[in-house]
């Protein structure tokens, strides 16, 4: 099982199409190149130019903005391929000016930052282009590769040590760990000194600790900035940060303006479980753990994310509870309904409708994911 196909392939070769650019976003090293070989395979009858926005010497060829360059550079290649655009300088209006103006090209870039590329292709590029994102390795990809045998197996391994691709390369444990360790060091701390106005990566990195420390709990950046000695806007800044470079995202509260329903504080939560793991440097086996609970949470959540991300379902999600403490793990609002759900690791624990909700949301749908059920969630 070394190479996995990616669920979202074939949408991508179905828009990769003539003056029209694709943005295929997601963190490092989890198989945007990969994938993007694989599209590029199937494109016998193209002919492919593909460069690298870290590269200084394509920085240089593509400054000289004028229509008469790209077309020299271009010159046959009907396709072009753009890796680490994002590093680019203008590079929004670089291809806005290649699609308008040179009949026929089909572009594809791919970005490690959603920050910058946020801000460099959004305006110009505003209808002329279409965004993917890419994510760890999901169970709706390994199930093509593995029976429900394996799968179940595999289970505990993916709590712990996550579902980053080359992880797939790696016969035991300790090369695993170490994988992640060195990704966290090497990528993340890159991409996270890129940003302008961060000067000091190791609050950056004492903050990701501390929402480790509290996945699945309401996290205070108040008291988050107390603890770091920072303030609560440089707080909310770094998370906001953390988030366009795809380590962790935000679950905000849900409210139909009850007054008992809290809305105010957020939950965060990591976009795979070995990143999570490395920064609270703990590896251990799940029979040795006492945040088994935490883990199975945020990998559901984060299947599930990829589960709507992948199928392109339209929804909005939140977290729901009352200063009563009453609460709900995961809510979704999909087509004028609303869909609780609990994430157990427990299947024999009995969990009931939280009364608060069943009295104000009577016709919402509930349902409890556990290990007997969770991949009825995730895959279908």
């Amino acid at each position: 099982m070394n190479t996995i196909k990616r669920s979202i392939e074939e949408r991508l070769k179905a828009s990769l199409i003539p003056n029209k650019v694709i943005v295929l976003v997601g963190a490092r090293r989890i198989g945007k190149t990969s994938l993007v070989k694989s599209v590029l395979k199937d494109l016998v009858k193209e002919k492919v130019l593909q460069l690298n926005g870290e590269d200084m010497a394509t920085a240089e060829v593509l400054k000289q903005r004028t229509v008469e360059n790209y077309k020299r550079l271009l010159g046959n290649y009907t396709v072009l391929v753009i890796d680490e655009a994002q590093k680019i300088e203008d590079i929004g209006s670089i291809l806005k000016l290649m699609v308008d103006e040179i009949p026929g090209i089909k572009i594809l870039v791919t970005g490690s930052s959603m920050f910058d590329l946020t801000n460099k292709l959004g305006e110009p590029l505003t209808g002329r282009k279409r965004t993917f994102e890419l994510f760890p390795l999901a169970q709706m990809e390994y199930q093509h590769y593995e029976n429900l045998i394996q799968t179940k197996a595999g289970l505990a391994e993916r709590l712990i040590y996550g579902s980053y691709p080359e992880l797939l390369q790696y016969p035991n444990d300790a090369d695993k760990s170490g994988y992640l360790k060195q990704l966290v060091n090497d990528y993340l701390l890159k991409d996270i000194l890129a940003f302008e106005g961060v000067r000091n990566a190791s609050k950056m990195f004492d903050l990701l600790r501390l929402i480790a420390f509290q996945v699945g709990k309401e996290v205070s950046l108040d008291e988050l900035g107390r603890q770091l000695g920072m303030s609560k806007n440089t707080v909310e800044k770094y998370l906001d940060l953390l988030t366009k470079v795809f380590v962790i995202y935000k679950v905000k509260g849900f409210s139909r303006n009850l007054r008992s329903e809290i809305v105010k504080s957020n939950k965060w939560y990591f976009y795979d479980n070995g990143i999570r793991n490395v920064l609270i440097a703990n590896f251990a086996p799940l029979t040795m753990r006492a945040d088994v609970g935490e883990l199975w949470e945020n990998y559901c959540l984060a299947e599930r994310l990829k589960f709507q991300q992948y199928t392109d379902l339209t929804v909005n999600n939140y977290f729901w509870r009352t200063y009563q403490q009453q609460e709900i793990d995961w809510v979704e609002e999909r087509d004028g309904k609303l869909f609780a759900y609990e994430l157990k690791w427990n299947a024999d624990k009995k969990i009931k409708v939280p009364s608060a909700w069943k009295t104000a949301y009577p016709e919402a749908g509930f349902e409890v994911i556990h290990p007997g059920n969770y991949l009825d969630w995730i895959t279908a």
